[in-house]
């Protein structure tokens, strides 16, 4: 399954007022996803020569790319 599907059924399941309107879910969904991409992208290392720093990075990488739905969740 893939983050986006993921978060929209979540929405769908809730008691949030928004699914009778079309499209409610995607938009709510679009607000959750951008938070979550700004809270990843702010943990991104500035020292890339750090061995730490670069499994971090691509644990990040790998996170924003499920963020986005560009690969399954593991």
């Amino acid at each position: 399954m893939l983050f986006p599907e993921l978060l929209i059924a979540a929405l769908k399941k809730s008691e949030i007022p928004l699914r009778f309107e079309p499209g409610a879910e995607e938009s709510a969904a679009k607000e959750v996803t951008d938070l979550v991409r700004l809270w990843l992208e702010a943990h991104q290392s500035k020292d890339p020569d750090d061995a730490f720093s670069r499994g971090q990075q691509a644990l990040l990488a790998r996170l924003l790319s499920e963020l986005e739905g560009a690969v399954e969740l593991p």
